[in-house]
């Protein structure tokens, strides 16, 4: 003979997942929190001033290709 299962109180349904929900923002801050941004290495020997890829196009030595 099986069992039946008692129904659940909305008021304890309400409570447990507000606790778990206030469990998962208070994970999430703390992780924030530890994240450290590390500053990006230089590149040697590149060009100077913006990204050529970024904008299209590339030049070196006064030769300009588009790609």
């Amino acid at each position: 003979m099986k069992k039946s299962i008692p129904p659940l109180d909305p008021k304890i349904v309400a409570s447990q997942r507000n606790a778990a929900q206030q469990k998962a923002l208070e994970e999430a801050a703390a992780r924030r929190a530890a994240h450290v941004v590390r500053q990006r290495a230089s590149e040697s020997g590149g060009q100077e001033g913006p990204e050529p890829t970024r904008y299209g196009d590339w030049e070196k030595g006064g030769i300009v290709s588009d790609f």
